[in-house]
């Protein structure tokens, strides 16, 4: 049986907040947990969509880490920051699993009923979550497509056109189960060992 769409947000929210203070050893975990899951495919697409961005916060912190310099050389990263550049940079690659991990989870569909059940208790607050809920669903859902070649050029020029999203987002609202209780604790209890280890 699935999981409710609001578990797979807070199981995959709690492994975000999990990774940032994840060592290797976890981190391969997780990464055999997501490879076993299926989502290879989709993870390569955003690695390969990320390439720039790892590339270049690996070069930032392998530079700016003061420490001893590589083979001794001034203009060489320092040790130290080759071995932060790694690690951070390996966490954002765990992150990037778990985020194709979740979308291949759930459809915009789901995503939205997910989002909805997320956000509900901010009623209380009188926050028209509402709203909230179809904006990030729309980002989200554009995050998942590959972007024209020069766009960001029409963008910054402002002459970007913007395709439209859809004009009935659908909300189905599954019961919550015991599984989706146990799946919830199970990542809580998860997060509270990858903070102690």
């Amino acid at each position: 049986m699935p999981l409710h769409p609001t578990t797979v947000l807070i199981v995959w929210l709690l492994a975000v907040i999990g990774i940032q203070s994840a060592g290797y050893a976890v981190l391969g975990g997780l990464g055999a947990v997501l490879l076993a899951a299926g989502t290879a495919r989709r993870w390569a697409g955003y690695l390969w969509r990320a390439r720039w961005l790892l590339l270049s916060l690996w070069l930032i912190l392998a530079y700016h880490t003061p420490g001893e310099a590589l083979l001794d050389s001034a203009w060489m990263p320092t040790w130290e920051g080759i071995a932060e550049a790694g690690l951070h940079a390996a966490r954002l690659v765990a992150m990037l699993g778990c985020l194709a991990w979740l979308f291949a989870r759930l459809g915009r569909d789901e995503l939205v009923s997910g989002l909805w059940g997320l956000l509900r208790p901010l009623r209380a607050l009188r926050i028209d979550s509402e709203r909230l809920v179809v904006r990030l669903a729309l980002v989200l859902e554009n995050l998942q497509q590959k972007p024209e070649k020069g766009a960001w050029k029409r963008m910054l020029a402002g002459g970007a056109e913007f395709a439209g999203g859809p004009d009935v987002l659908r909300l189905a609202l599954p019961h919550w189960a015991a599984r989706d209780t146990l799946a919830v604790a199970a990542a809580g209890l998860a997060l509270a060992g990858m903070v102690m280890l």
